[in-house]
C-alpha cells in the first residue's frame, strides 16, 4: 500500500461525509472499469473507504452507461448505495450523449467540476453543455488515445486525478497494474502515458453564474412505458433499434469520409453497411453520363463508427476520418423520405 501512516483527509466532502464522482459514457470507452480503478486506488492503495458501482442496461457498445465513485475517510462508514447526483466531479466521456442524455444533471457551479472529451476549450465546451458555470476542463482523449495505443478511459483517470486533487499517483498506477498488468502487459506503457497525459493536459477555466443557462437539477429518469402505460400485447409502435433511432454515440471518435469523385457506385459499401446508412438517388453517374441510381452520402445520424465500409472499398472512396475534424453537419446527406 502506498499511503502513510496517517490517515488521508478529503480536501471536500459532501453534507454525509463523501466526494463523489459520476462518469457519463457509452459501452467501450470504459468508464465502469475506470471507476472500478479509482475505487481500489482509493481503497486498496490509499487506506480510504468508499464504493464503486455502475448502471447500464444492455451490454454493448454504444449504449448510456453512468460510473460512480464514492469516496469517504477511513474511519467512515458507508451506508449510501444510491447513485451520484450532485458530484464533485463529473467526467463526460463521449460529448455526442448531450444530444439525447442529461449528462449535466446535478452539476453544481461551485461544487462540480465539469471534464468534457472533446477538441473544444473550456468555453466553447460551457455553451455546448449549456452550463450555469463553474469549473470547467477539457481534454483531447481520442486524441491521446490514438496516439498512445490506449484508451479513452485512461487518458479521462488522469483528468478526474487532477480535478479531484488527492489521489496519489502510485497508489493509481498500481491500480491500473493489477487490471491489466497480467494480460495484456505490453499495453501497460501506453495505459500509463495516456492516465499521465490526462493529467498533464487536461484544461480547466472557471465561470460566473451569469444566467446565461438555466440549473439542470438531477431526476431519476423513468422509462416511458411501465405496466401502467404499456399498451395492450406489448405492441412495439415505434420502429427503430433504439429510442432515439440515432447511432452517433456508438461511435469512438472514427467516421468514414465519403470521396464522391473516386465512387465507382459499385454498391459494395450498401451491402456491407449493417445500418443502410448511405443515400441513393436517381441521377446521371457523373463518370458515364447515364441514368441511373447515383450515390450521395452518408447519413451519419445512423452510422455507428464500424468502418466496414471503408474496408471493403476497392477505390479510395470511404476512408477513415477523425470524426472531430469534420463538419457533421455540413457532410451529412439525409435520406429524402426520413427529412
Amino acid at each position: 500500500m502506498s499511503h502513510s501512516g496517517n490517515a488521508l483527509r478529503l480536501p471536500v466532502k459532501n453534507d454525509l461525509g463523501f466526494f463523489e464522482i459520476r462518469m457519463e459514457s457509452i459501452g467501450g470507452l470504459g468508464a465502469n472499469v475506470a471507476g472500478k480503478i479509482l475505487t481500489e486506488a482509493a481503497i486498496i492503495g490509499m487506506g480510504m473507504n468508499g464504493a464503486g458501482f455502475a448502471s447500464y442496461g444492455s451490454e454493448k457498445k454504444g449504449t448510456p452507461v453512468k460510473a460512480f465513485v464514492r469516496i469517504c475517510e477511513a474511519d467512515h462508514k458507508v451506508r449510501v448505495n444510491s447513485p451520484v447526483e450532485e458530484p464533485h466531479v463529473l467526467a463526460i466521456f463521449h460529448e455526442a450523449l448531450a444530444k439525447s442524455v442529461p449528462v449535466t444533471a446535478g452539476a453544481v457551479p461551485g461544487k462540480t467540476t465539469v471534464i468534457l472529451n472533446t477538441r473544444k476549450d473550456p468555453g466553447q465546451a460551457r455553451d455546448f453543455l449549456k452550463l450555469q458555470g463553474g469549473k470547467i476542463g477539457t481534454v483531447d482523449a481520442m486524441e491521446i488515445a490514438m496516439a498512445t495505443g490506449s484508451r479513452v478511459n485512461m487518458v479521462m483517470m488522469g483528468a478526474v486525478m487532477k480535478a479531484a486533487g488527492f489521489f496519489e499517483w502510485k497508489a493509481v498506477e498500481g491500480a491500473v497494474n493489477e487490471q491489466f498488468g497480467k494480460k495484456y502487459a505490453a499495453l501497460m506503457k501506453g495505459n500509463l502515458e495516456a492516465l499521465k497525459r490526462g493529467y498533464d493536459e487536461v484544461e480547466f477555466r472557471e465561470f460566473p453564474v451569469d444566467g446565461r443557462y438555466p440549473a439542470t437539477p438531477f431526476r431519476r429518469e423513468e422509462p416511458r412505458l411501465g405496466y401502467e402505460t404499456a399498451p395492450i400485447g406489448g405492441t412495439i409502435y415505434s420502429v427503430g433499434n433504439m429510442r432515439f433511432k440515432d447511432l452517433s454515440t456508438s461511435r469512438t471518435g472514427m467516421i468514414p469520409l465519403f470521396v464522391e469523385d473516386k465512387c465507382v457506385r459499385c454498391g459494395e459499401c450498401d451491402i456491407t453497411c449493417p445500418d443502410y446508412c448511405f443515400v441513393w438517388e436517381r441521377g446521371k453517374d457523373p463518370g458515364t453520363g447515364k441514368d441511373g441510381m447515383v450515390l450521395r452520402g452518408i447519413d451519419y445520424q445512423y452510422c455507428k463508427g464500424c468502418l466496414r465500409c471503408t474496408w471493403i472499398c476497392k477505390f479510395g472512396a470511404l476512408l477513415p476520418a477523425k470524426e472531430a475534424e469534420q463538419d457533421m453537419e455540413k457532410i451529412t446527406v439525409k435520406h429524402r423520405f426520413l427529412k
